[in-house]
């Protein structure tokens, strides 16, 4: 036998900047960790990204000093650019990365782009139906793409493309957690009685995201005095801002709820939840998906190229979920369509049912495999351009390198 160790693999993951592009990445890490890979993180200073890689145990965490493009101050971006690509450029100095994966967002460019510098191969993943503009970029420049929804290949320039889903953290997933797929038993009632609410009484989970909340809970607001009379409860959770004004609103009309600013739990929330009234932010789509949560989905109306209208309607179109636009959310609306999925049976089961062909199980495990299986491959068998799919079939020019 021989005496020589195989190395283990380095991958580096860059899925800083919101939940969305984080959550994903820590799931894929933790795969990747299965399998034997040291993982670093990359992420940015919010803090947001701070607190949720607390529970990133074995892995280097980076802090790049990236922010986002805004109010078009293309100074501080291109200055952040820079200072990011040379932090990420240092840091691999020290440890060359086999493979470099970024997950959106502006902590995505400055790693992919010094990864191919050190001759790592590179990857992203794009959890939307129209691709953030970092990804439009770097797709150009890496080995493969994997995406959450299948139009979104079309929009990407990469040579590769695979069609994987968004991964969810193992306790969104059976058998974790008996909640999903509709199982029967005692996890709603668990999860209800562990938020400080009644076991046995229909549940509506309120979530706005990170940003964009102000709108949904103004919306919920103005639909409750027709909801009020009904044997609910609300876990409402509203951002930093409005909490104390959604608080007082329940506490005035008497209506069963607990209300926080934020839950790290959300395995919990959406265990114990009825129905939901949520965004559509792509990785809070694919908990839902998870989790069979029968949902109104109200995308943020100033999210990135309209992204989460097209993200909610490709759901509505399979009849996973009901959609309402918020500019055309009259409060009677709103009730009327929370009160169906919350008491229509037979609705309730269509969308449940609607959902599977949403739900990706296995997306974490095989984005792992897939990058696992190119840093082996030599360097010429990752050229070839080809798309494919779930189905394993190329897609484009040529067929893809076996």
């Amino acid at each position: 036998m021989s005496s020589f160790a195989t190395p283990t693999p380095f991958v580096a993951i860059a899925c800083g900047g919101t939940g969305g592009h984080l959550f994903p990445g820590l799931a894929i890490a933790g795969q990747l960790q299965q399998r034997g890979c040291s993982v670093a993180l990359l992420i940015s200073p919010k803090e947001v990204d701070q607190q949720a890689v607390t529970s990133a145990t074995g892995m280097a965490i980076v802090t790049l000093p990236a922010v986002a493009l805004q109010d078009r101050n293309y100074f501080s971006f291109g200055r952040s650019f820079w200072q990011s690509w040379r932090a990420a450029k240092s840091f691999f100095q020290a440890r060359p990365p086999q493979a470099v994966l970024a997950m959106g967002g502006f902590t995505g460019a400055p790693p992919i782009l010094a990864g191919n510098a050190f001759g790592a191969k590179t990857f992203l993943h794009e959890s939307n139906t129209i691709p953030g503009r970092a990804n439009r970029f770097l797709s150009r420049f890496v080995n493969t793409a994997f995406v959450g929804f299948p139009e979104t290949a079309a929009r990407l320039k990469a040579r590769r493309v695979v069609t994987t889903g968004t991964p969810v953290r193992p306790q969104f997933s059976m058998p974790q957690n008996p909640a999903a797929h509709g199982a029967v038993g005692p996890a709603p009632a668990q999860c209800r009685v562990a938020l400080g609410l009644d076991p046995d009484r229909p549940t509506i989970l309120v979530m706005g995201g990170s940003q964009g909340a102000s709108g949904l809970n103004e919306m919920v607001l103005s639909a409750l005095p027709l909801l009020a009379q009904k044997n609910w409860q609300w876990l409402h959770l509203t951002g930093a801002n409005d909490f104390e004004k959604v608080k007082a609103s329940y506490a005035t009309r008497k209506v069963k709820a607990v209300v926080k600013p934020f839950l790290a739990e959300m395995d919990w929330a959406l265990g114990a939840a009825t129905a939901s009234v949520s965004r559509s932010g792509a990785s809070s789509l694919a908990e839902i998906a998870a989790l069979r949560l029968p949902s109104l989905l109200v995308p943020y109306p100033a999210a990135a190229d309209n992204h989460q209208f097209f993200n909610a309607r490709a759901f509505e179109n399979t009849g996973a979920a009901r959609l309402l636009e918020q500019k055309k959310s009259a409060p009677e609306t709103v009730a009327a369509l929370v009160t169906g999925l919350v008491e229509d049976a037979s609705a309730r089961a269509g969308i449940q049912s609607s959902l599977a062909q949403w739900d990706a199980p296995a997306a974490a495990q095989q984005i792992a495999g897939i990058i696992l299986e190119t840093i082996a491959q030599p360097a010429a068998a990752t050229r070839a351009p080809a798309k494919k799919c779930r189905c394993g079939h190329a897609h484009g020019p040529a067929k893809p390198a076996h």
